[in-house]
């Protein structure tokens, strides 16, 4: 796999420091990246996603879900109680995990629940409304031309 340096790209650019990030986290992946355990992530409004991870075999008590450094991060961690079983055929995962989301600008975590072995986790835009798009209102043409002659009257 190709490396890049992009210590350049730092030196050159000002306030683009969260597309360099993502450049260096998406080139620093592994082509055999860890898949445990699967999730889906929908789109539940215009601004409002939920993510469902399987977490068959983890209690309230296993999980972990946490906001930190803009990324979304659960994990979990399953007590060693199991040492008294004796498995003749042991098919459903609990092993420790970690898995990251990076979250994009102005979304936050509204809630999460774990039902039936899925966690699910609610998120939610909130664009500021200096930042969302507005109508501007076309002057007619005629008092443009007015306040230009009343201008120049007074210079």
């Amino acid at each position: 796999m190709r490396t890049f340096d992009f210590a350049p790209m730092h030196r050159a650019t000002i306030g683009f420091d969260q597309i360099t990030d993502m450049m260096d986290r998406i080139m620093s992946k592994e082509v055999g990246a860890n898949t445990y355990p699967p999730y889906n992530i929908e789109k539940t409004s215009d601004d409002g996603y939920r993510i469902s991870i399987a977490v068959a075999g983890f209690s309230d008590a296993d999980l972990s879900v946490e906001v930190k450094d803009g990324a979304l991060v659960v994990s979990a961690r399953k007590a060693d109680d199991d040492l008294e079983r004796n498995y003749l055929h042991r098919g459903i995962a609990t092993r420790a995990f970690e898995r990251r989301f990076h979250l994009a600008d102005y979304v936050r975590v509204t809630g999460a629940s774990h039902e039936d072995g899925m966690l699910h986790i609610d998120l939610t835009r909130e664009v500021p409304e200096a930042l969302k798009p507005r109508q501007i209102e076309i002057a007619r043409s005629g008092s443009i031309e007015k306040d230009v002659v009343d201008a120049k009257a007074v210079n």
